[in-house]
């Protein structure tokens, strides 16, 4: 008997926020290396320009990423977006380990849409940005949100940021 997987429905509403949630394959911490959360980083901005969405805040953890965003419809659906992101960063990655002569993976994200939840109200919106900001305080990772350098908090509190600035609900 085939085990039954569950199929993501995402609810594309204009003018809503997205909390989005994705991991590395097998939930491995791809992204304990710095060279790699800066890809990611970067691609993020890229794609974020490229395709016109609103991105309120982010975080990228060792084996997962947070996203806040608002897709810009009908153009570039979250749909898009992720597959675009997603598919530039695995891409660059798994290029530089077969250059490295690495123990290569095949794949880098996990099979799967991740978490997806619209967020209806700015209570909420302020909640998850909160939470998406906290994350690598909790993990032990750093002692205070704005000493982690892959995330917005910085942008957030004002501070210089490598990764540009977000867009403020």
């Amino acid at each position: 008997m085939d085990p039954i997987r569950k199929k993501l429905r995402r609810y594309e509403i204009q003018g809503h926020a997205r909390f989005l949630t994705f991991s590395c394959y097998q939930r491995r911490p791809y992204f304990d290396d710095q060279q790699i959360r800066d890809t990611f980083a970067d691609q993020l901005m890229i794609t974020r320009s490229r395709l016109g969405f609103k991105l309120h805040a982010w975080v990228v953890m060792p084996e997962h990423v947070h996203l806040l965003v608002q897709p810009s419809l009908p153009e570039a659906p979250v749909s898009r977006v992720l597959m675009s992101l997603k598919r530039r960063v695995s891409t660059k990655v798994l290029k530089r380990w077969r250059d490295e002569n690495q123990d290569t993976p095949t794949q880098f994200w996990q099979s799967g849409g991740g978490y997806d939840r619209n967020i209806y109200s700015s209570e909420e919106l302020t909640e998850k940005t909160r939470y998406i900001h906290e994350n690598p305080v909790r993990r032990g990772l750093v002692e205070r949100p704005e000493d982690w350098g892959w995330s917005s908090v910085r942008a957030w509190m004002g501070l210089d940021t490598e990764w540009g600035q977000i867009d403020r609900c």
